[in-house]
């Protein structure tokens, strides 16, 4: 039994009491602390860690709080208990006489149990095979929930693209601002490999850059606006150009 549940977590304990701690719910322990409640507090710990340093290194081009955005979705309850369910975590769980036989477990407990699997690996091994363990089981939730990100920072969608593909990096340009202190707008256009790009106007700074490289992501054609402002993002890997004329 053991080595099958070992298996589908693709780690070998060498403690294996570990394993059965994280694995014994507190509705079948003799005592609460011989749960895997302890388990499940420090392995919440270890995943948030691990997914804050994993956003941290592999996306710089983001702020603080669209990485925060990323990070609660990753970590969520919700994921959480999908990934216990892929790994079939719910179905190894000794549970009490109330509970066992029941079909469909509540998700918290889903969720809680991969957490103290998260905790007795790293107890067990170390944070490299928690770290290890975390981004191969949750990578694919990590792309959703950066890409969901990525489609609502349009300022950081063209950075990549030019990046991957254009000889220069975007800057913004402030063309005009008009109205008092109190209550300023902002007209700005992205300049891009000699080109300049339509402007936009916002309130603030910040507001009018994004609106503006929405409007560059849009005559790049890696962007489309409909008539009603909604935007749906093209393929942004492709080698769109850019013409090397000011406009």
């Amino acid at each position: 039994m053991i080595d099958q549940i070992e298996d589908c977590l693709g780690y070998r304990f060498k403690d294996e009491s570990l394993l059965t701690e994280a694995l014994t719910h507190a509705s079948i322990a003799g005592d609460r602390l011989q749960s895997n409640e302890r388990l499940e507090f420090l392995g919440d710990a270890i995943l948030g860690f691990v997914v804050c340093e994993y956003l941290f290194k592999n996306f710089p081009e983001l702020l603080e709080g669209e990485l925060t955005k990323i990070k609660s979705s990753v970590v969520s309850r919700r994921v959480c208990a999908k990934v216990s369910l892929k790994l079939k975590l719910a179905e190894m769980l000794n549970l009490g006489k109330g509970m066992a036989g029941r079909g469909n477990l509540p998700s918290s407990i889903a969720a809680a149990v991969l957490e103290s699997i998260i905790g007795a690996i790293y107890l067990d091994g170390g944070l490299e095979p928690a770290s290890r363990f975390i981004i191969e089981t949750m990578q694919e939730y990590i792309d959703e929930a950066a890409n969901s990100a990525h489609q609502h920072n349009f300022k950081s969608v063209l950075q990549q693209h030019a990046q991957k593909h254009l000889p220069a990096n975007p800057s913004y340009a402030l063309l005009d601002e008009k109205g008092p202190d109190h209550a300023k707008c902002f007209e700005v256009c992205v300049e891009l490999a000699g080109r300049r790009f339509s402007s936009a106007w916002a309130n603030s700074k910040k507001e009018a850059e994004q609106k503006a490289a929405l409007l560059a992501l849009n005559e790049l054609g890696l962007a489309d606006i409909d008539e009603e402002g909604h935007v749906g993002m093209l393929d942004t890997d492709s080698d769109a150009s850019v013409e090397s004329t000011a406009s």
